[in-house]
């Protein structure tokens, strides 16, 4: 048994059976293909495929599981390649920083230097360019970070833009003119309009990779005591309105709004997902990796920044929504990255953004302990293979 039966297999069932392909993926002929294949069925004893004639047309019930055990077995192989040249150079390599012409001349030039007295093995490759305008953006007090993603087909461009304050009514306050709205441009910044409305704080957007959707996380209003209102994630409607400021969770009215807006009450959108008040949620991902357990496919993870002004700490942490394959979320979620929180109270981490990196694994940012932590899983689940 060797490797490339292995991979032989893994990319037959990946590429439909079609041998010519999986030929062309391996950089081998057909025939070896064919034999390693073969080769791997007689060592086994088992027959992995059905045939036509010689053509590959499916699994059979034993092909089903064996195609499970190569796939977690080559994960743990890659994994175990991209480990071994981490510990190795680890100390070495290239950091590449996008920046400005201004910051690498005026704010890097002492970060820089600390950098290489630290890490002397490291080269740092500093690409330089100016920054283009493309659009004006709502700004002013208040919630001032923006988020940016773009549709699948590259054709529309979403930017996230909070509230200038808690609860002000924009009927009555222009400062809150095109604010907590999620907008939408070309990817030149022109054709600008308002893609979704009444979200207070949409801090963190991402695209669901199976229904092609804009998903967000949002910090919801304050001032109504410890258990209100609760923060959420939710897939993001095109002329959607999700409550803000006047109504939350559908039909309930923030009582500094009594009477107002009645005219919005059938019109206000419940979340997805609604998550502890004051969690402070930010940034999210789909996980598209191969390593962690094949359940995880597709589901949503997401930083827990953490609250500041509730009376028993809530937040910090990274949390898993389960879609369920189905790229649609049933409400529940889960505790995945936890312990930011000393029994005493204090805090030491604060998450803040999570992405998925090309083994698999899971990287959090974390602006308290100004770190940069990585998940990996070691386990003997049914992992997926990589990206």
């Amino acid at each position: 048994m060797n490797f490339q039966q292995l991979r032989s297999v893994r990319e037959a069932a990946r590429r439909n059976f079609n041998l010519t392909d999986v030929a062309n993926a391996l950089f081998t002929s057909q025939p070896g293909v064919s034999r390693q294949i073969r080769e791997l069925e007689d060592e086994l004893g088992v027959v992995i495929f059905e045939r036509n004639g010689k053509r590959l047309t499916g699994l059979t019930d034993p092909g089903k599981g064996i195609l499970k055990i190569i796939e977690r077995l080559l994960v743990e192989a890659e994994n175990l390649q991209q480990a071994s040249s981490e510990y190795a150079a680890q100390d070495s390599g290239t950091l590449t920083v996008a920046v400005t012409h201004t910051q690498a001349r005026y704010a890097l030039p002492q970060v820089v230097q600390a950098f290489r007295t630290a890490f002397p093995g490291v080269r740092i490759a500093l690409q330089q360019s100016a920054p283009e305008h493309i659009a004006d953006l709502p700004s002013g007090s208040g919630h001032s970070t923006r988020d940016i993603q773009f549709s699948p087909d590259g054709k529309t461009m979403y930017v996230s833009v909070g509230s200038a304050s808690n609860v002000d009514d924009p009927d009555t306050n222009v400062t809150e003119k095109r604010r907590a709205d999620i907008l939408a441009f070309d990817p030149e910044g022109g054709g600008q309009r308002v893609f979704a409305s009444g979200i207070r704080n949409p801090v963190g957007l991402a695209i669901q990779p199976k229904t092609e959707t804009l998903w967000c996380s949002v910090n919801e209003r304050d001032g109504l005591g410890d258990n209100l209102v609760p923060d959420y994630i939710t897939h993001v409607q095109d002329g959607g309105f999700y409550g803000w400021p006047w109504w939350y969770i559908g039909a309930h009215q923030d009582p500094r709004h009594a009477g107002k807006r009645r005219d919005l009450i059938g019109k206000v959108i419940v979340p997805d997902v609604l998550l502890q008040p004051h969690n402070a949620s930010l940034q999210l991902t789909f996980y598209d990796g191969g390593q962690f357990p094949a359940d995880y496919r597709g589901d949503i993870f997401a930083a827990e920044h953490g609250s500041w002004n509730r009376s028993t700490r809530a937040g910090y942490e990274v949390i898993r929504v389960p879609l369920h394959q189905s790229g649609h979320a049933s409400g529940e979620y889960e505790d995945f990255l936890t312990g930011f929180v000393l029994d005493s109270g204090e805090v030491w981490g604060r998450p803040v953004g999570v992405t998925v990196a090309a083994d698999g694994s899971l990287l959090v940012s974390d602006d308290a302990s100004n770190s940069i932590w990585r998940v990996s899983y070691v386990g003997e689940a049914n992992a997926l293979p990589a990206r």
